[in-house]
């Protein structure tokens, strides 16, 4: 089982920043499988409540 979009969670959370990189990376995921496991689930909405807190910067390609 894989578990791309919880890897792709952390490295928002180390990084402190929802990149488009990772935004597209847990979107193809999601594409891909068609569904959203438990763990991928739980590891959204923890990087939501980062977000919310204001932990977590969402960052837009310069441009």
């Amino acid at each position: 089982m894989t578990r791309a979009i919880r890897q792709q969670v952390e490295k928002a959370l180390y990084i402190k920043q929802l990149t488009p990189e990772i935004e597209n990376e847990i979107n193809y995921e999601l594409t891909r499988m068609g569904y959203i496991s438990d763990v991928d689930y739980e590891a959204l909405e923890l990087l939501m409540e980062e977000m919310d807190a204001g932990r977590i910067k969402l960052v837009f390609n310069r441009g």
